[in-house]
């Protein structure tokens, strides 16, 4: 887990249910961009967008180096930006909100520091440097990979749990990501959402989501 000078202020880097599902006590937020990594809907979810026994799917970072072994049903081999946003928290709450944090994140992710890009008059910089994120490492148990566009939308179409239904967080991800600014985008999320969209009205048991009990806050 990284370390940071005291005198910082405590900033959370958020690229999945956190741009939409904010964490507590935020001060202030800043869109921005990662560079020389790649979001993918790699980790399995256990205990929000899925069950132990049917995980569904969430995002993780992946070092773009990283990604490339894994990347084999990748349509987008090049990506290497992820635009999220940059959460700072108020002071006198950081022990609250580390905590809260942790315990969200605890479905295999792991703390690291990450420096936040933006465009400035045109030009890309630094604008935050060493903000904390939560990444869920393509060695922990539960990292899934590479998966082919459609069957990863037809399985995060299907999928259900204790915190909703997993396309619902497919598309308010989608969603989020393009009203981040006016230069966001992920190609490869809008690729799944569209994918995921194309197969209809959800004919799935609304009984089985209505009698999950709700977790709370999101992952990723």
């Amino acid at each position: 887990m990284g370390e940071r000078d005291e005198k910082q202020p405590y900033v959370v880097f958020g690229y999945g249910s956190l741009i939409f599902k904010p964490p507590p006590h935020v001060i202030a937020q800043t869109p921005g961009f990662l560079k020389g990594y790649v979001r993918r809907f790699a980790q399995k979810s256990h205990d929000h967008r899925g069950t132990p026994e049917k995980p569904g799917r969430v995002v993780t970072l992946v070092h773009k180096e990283d990604w490339d072994q894994f990347s084999g049903s990748d349509p987008f081999p090049d990506d290497d930006v992820v635009w999220g946003i940059a959460y700072t928290i108020d002071p006198e709450n950081e022990a609250e909100v580390r905590d809260y944090l942790d315990y969200r994140e605890k479905d295999g992710y792991t703390l690291e520091q990450v420096d936040i890009w933006n465009l400035t008059d045109g030009v890309e910089k630094v604008v935050i440097p060493g903000a904390f994120c939560y990444v869920g490492r393509n060695d922990n148990p539960s990292f899934i990979g590479s998966e082919p566009i459609d069957l990863l939308a037809e399985h995060i179409w299907k999928s259900v749990g204790p915190s909703g239904r997993n396309k619902d967080y497919l598309y308010k991800l989608a969603e989020a990501v393009r009203q981040l600014a006016p230069a966001s985008h992920d190609s490869h999320l809008f690729a799944l959402e569209a994918s995921a969209s194309s197969r209809g009205r959800d004919k799935t048991s609304n009984s089985l989501l209505d009698t999950m009990p709700r977790t709370g806050p999101d992952t990723g």
